[in-house]
C-alpha cells in the first residue's frame, strides 16, 4: 500500500518540513508493507503536470499539506483527481485548514477527511488504520500471503507508546484530531494534544539534494507572545527539541555544506540558554558555507549574546526581526511586546559588527494606523537601514485573534487565500493600494540590493523615504510601467526618468552611481546609453584585468561613499578630474554578493 504526501512549496528552493516530519514519525510503517512517499511541487508547475505526476505515483491514500499559498492549488488537484479515482481517500492537514474545517469539508466534498493542528501522531494512527484496512481487504481476497514483517501476524497492528506496532483494531473515530465525514455527516474526534518535539525523529536522514535548496528546521513550536494576527498565538505550550538532538542534527546540515538552514522557531531567541548553546555550537563548528537564519526579538538579545554574534563569522547568520509597527496604540492593541528604544539599539549594534545580514519586517493594515501613522512607522524603521526592510500586508487568518475581531475593526479582506486586507478602519483601499506601489519600489529599489548607491543618493532628495518611495509608486503607475517586465538597465533608465521629473539637481550624479550599482553587482553586457565609451581608459583595462569578465574597470567624476556607509546626507560633488574604480567579481561581500571594488588612485 502507498501513502503519498504532497507538497505545493512557494518556490522550488524551499523544502516542505511538515511533509518530511510525517514520513519520519510514520516511520515504523515504512518497514512494514506501507510505502510512504514525498512528492514535492512549486507552485510555478502546471496544474495538469502536478496532476499527472500523483496520478502516475498511483497512492492508495493522498495526503496534501496546504498553507495560504498553496490551498487554490490543492482545491483544484483533489477536486480533479477525486474524478479521476474517486475510490482514494484525500486528506489534507496544515494551517490552512486546521480552522474552520467543517465549512472547508462541506465546500470540498472529494475531501475524505482534515488533519488537525500538529499531525505527526496523527498521521500515524491514519497510516495504522488504512494498513489495516488494506489488510482486511487483501485477506478477503485471498491473494496475498502475509509475511511478520515486523514480528506480528497483522501488518496493519496499533503503534504503541514505544512506537512499535501492536496487534488492536483502529477506527477513525479513535483517531484524535481529524474531522471526516461519515456519509452526509461530518465528524469531530477529540482534540490532539501537542507531540514531545523530541520523539519526532531527523526527517532530513533521506534527502540527497540539501545543497541547493533552503532547509527548513524547528528546534521549539509555539511562541510566548500572543501577537494577534499570528496562528503562533493559539498555540498552548511552547515546547523545545532536546538540545542534544539538536546538535547532532546540525553537524549533519555541516558535514553536508548546506546553502541555507531556516530555524521556523517563532522567536528563537525567547529562551536564552537555548539560543546561546546552538549559536555557540554554530560558531565553534562552522564550515565557512552554511548560513543559518533566525527569527528573534531583537530587545530581548542579552550582552552575552550581542556579544557572541558579534563574534561570528560574516555571513554565517541572518536575522529577521519583526517590528510590525512603532505606533504605541497599535502595539498594545495587538498584543506585542516590544521595546522599540531598546530594538533600535540592538539593530544598530548589530550592524556596527558588519557580519550579520538583517531584516526588519512591517506589517501594513494593523488597527489603529493610518496612512500618516504608517508612513511615519516606515520612515522610523527604514531609518535604520536594514540589509532588508520586508513591507507586508495584514492577513487575516483563520483562528487568529484579528480573524475573530475583523468586524470589530472594520477588516475587510480577500475571501481567498492569502486573506489580505482591503480595507480598514483606519486605511481605505485606495492607500492600501499606494502602499502596495511602495512595496514593490522598495522590493526593486532597496532590497534588490541592485541600486545600493543610487538609493543613498536618491534619498537626500526628499522629505523623507516613505515620500520618495510613494511619489516612485505613484511615476510608475502614471507611466504603466507595473504592467511591464523590466531588465535592470531599464530599471535604471526608469529611475532616471523619475530623478528628472522630480530630483533634478541630482540627475548628472545619478547618471553615474547607477553605472557604479550596475557594475557592483555583475560585469554587464548592455551599457546603459548615457555610459561613457570605455576606450577612453581602455590602457587601464588591459593592465587591472588580467581575468576576463571577472574584473572591469570604470570611470566616474563621483567618489561615492563605501558600502558600509549606510545612510548619506547630501550628494557627493563633482570632480574636476575623473577617478577610476575597479570591481572584482571573484571576491564578493557574503551579506549582500555585491563585487569588491577599489579606487584605482588610491
Amino acid at each position: 500500500m502507498k501513502i503519498l504526501l504532497v507538497a505545493v512549496n512557494a518556490k522550488y528552493i524551499h523544502s516542505n518540513l511538515a511533509v518530511y516530519d510525517l514520513r519520519a514519525y510514520a516511520k515504523a510503517y515504512q518497514k512494514a508493507d506501507v510505502q510512504i512517499e514525498i512528492a514535492e511541487y512549486t507552485i510555478n508547475h502546471r496544474t495538469d503536470d502536478i496532476l499527472a505526476g500523483i496520478y502516475r505515483a498511483k497512492p492508495d491514500v493522498l495526503c496534501f499539506s496546504c498553507y495560504i499559498w498553496n490551498l487554490s492549488c490543492v482545491e483544484e488537484l483533489s477536486c480533479e483527481y477525486h474524478k479521476l479515482c474517486p475510490g482514494v481517500p484525500v486528506w489534507a492537514g496544515g494551517p490552512e485548514v486546521s480552522y474552520e474545517t467543517e465549512s472547508f469539508l462541506k465546500e470540498h466534498p472529494e475531501m475524505t477527511g482534515v488533519m488537525i493542528g500538529e499531525g505527526e501522531q496523527t498521521f500515524l494512527e491514519l497510516c495504522e488504520y488504512y494498513a489495516q484496512k488494506a489488510d482486511e481487504k487483501m485477506r478477503r481476497g485471498g491473494t496475498v500471503e502475509h509475511t511478520d514483517v515486523l514480528g506480528r501476524q497483522n501488518a496493519a497492528a496499533h503503534i504503541d507508546k514505544q512506537g512499535q506496532p501492536n496487534n488492536a483494531a483502529m477506527e477513525l473515530s479513535e483517531i484524535a484530531g481529524i474531522a471526516y465525514r461519515e456519509g452526509e455527516e461530518i465528524c469531530f474526534t477529540a482534540a490532539r494534544g501537542p507531540v514531545d518535539l523530541s520523539t519526532i525523529p531527523f526527517c532530513y536522514d533521506e534527502i540527497e539534494d540539501t545543497g541547493n535548496r533552503i532547509i527548513y528546521y524547528e528546534s521549539s513550536r509555539g511562541c510566548p507572545f500572543r501577537c494577534s494576527y499570528c496562528l503562533s498565538s493559539v498555540e498552548k505550550q511552547l515546547r523545545f527539541r532536546d538540545i542534544g538532538l539538536v546538535k547532532q542534527e546540525l553537524s549533519v546540515f555541516l558535514e553536508r555544506k548546506v546553502k541555507q538552514v531556516k530555524f521556523v522557531d517563532r522567536t528563537f531567541n525567547c529562551n536564552h540558554a537555548h539560543a546561546l548553546e546552538i549559536w555557540t555550537f554554530l560558531k565553534e563548528h562552522d564550515n565557512g558555507v552554511t548560513n543559518f537564519h533566525f527569527e528573534i526579538s531583537a530587545d530581548l538579545l542579552t550582552e552575552e549574546e550581542l556579544a557572541l554574534l558579534a563574534g561570528m563569522r560574516k555571513g554565517l547568520v541572518q536575522l529577521e526581526i519583526g517590528v510590525q509597527s512603532t505606533n504605541d496604540a497599535t502595539i498594545a492593541e495587538i498584543h506585542r511586546t516590544m521595546e522599540l528604544g531598546r530594538l533600535k539599539e540592538v539593530v544598530g549594534r548589530i550592524q556596527s559588527a558588519g557580519n550579520i545580514h538583517e531584516h526588519l519586517d512591517l506589517i501594513a493594515g494593523l488597527p489603529y494606523e493610518d496612512y500618516a501613522a504608517f508612513s511615519r512607522s516606515f520612515d522610523e524603521i527604514y531609518a535604520l537601514k536594514p540589509d532588508q526592510l520586508q513591507l507586508g500586508f495584514l492577513k487575516v487568518l483563520k483562528g487568529s485573534y484579528m480573524y475573530e475581531h475583523a468586524a470589530e475593526y472594520g477588516l475587510i479582506y480577500r475571501s481567498r487565500p492569502p486573506y489580505e486586507v482591503l480595507r480598514t478602519n483606519w486605511l481605505d483601499f485606495p492607500e492600501l493600494l499606494a502602499i502596495g506601489r511602495v512595496e514593490e519600489m522598495l522590493e526593486v529599489y532597496y532590497n534588490s540590493g541592485q541600486y545600493e548607491m543610487t538609493m543613498k543618493l536618491l534619498e537626500t532628495q526628499f522629505e523623507s523615504a516613505f515620500a520618495m518611495f510613494e511619489r516612485m509608486g505613484a511615476f510608475y503607475d502614471k507611466k504603466g510601467y507595473f504592467q511591464m517586465s523590466h531588465s535592470r538597465v531599464r530599471r535604471a533608465e526608469i529611475l532616471l526618468e523619475f530623478a528628472k521629473e522630480y530630483a533634478p539637481e541630482a540627475v548628472r550624479a545619478l547618471e553615474e552611481s547607477l553605472i557604479f550599482d550596475l557594475y557592483y553587482r555583475e560585469n554587464i553586457g548592455n551599457r546603459p546609453a548615457w555610459a561613457a565609451e570605455p576606450s577612453a581608459w581602455k590602457e587601464l583595462t588591459r593592465k587591472y584585468c588580467k581575468n576576463g569578465k571577472q574584473s572591469h574597470v570604470e570611470r566616474f567624476f563621483y567618489r561615492f561613499p563605501g558600502g558600509e556607509t549606510r545612510t548619506v546626507k547630501k550628494l557627493p560633488g563633482r570632480e574636476k578630474t575623473p577617478c577610476y574604480v575597479l570591481f572584482d567579481y571573484t571576491r564578493r561581500d557574503p551579506l549582500n554578493h555585491q563585487a569588491s571594488y577599489c579606487y584605482l588612485d588610491e
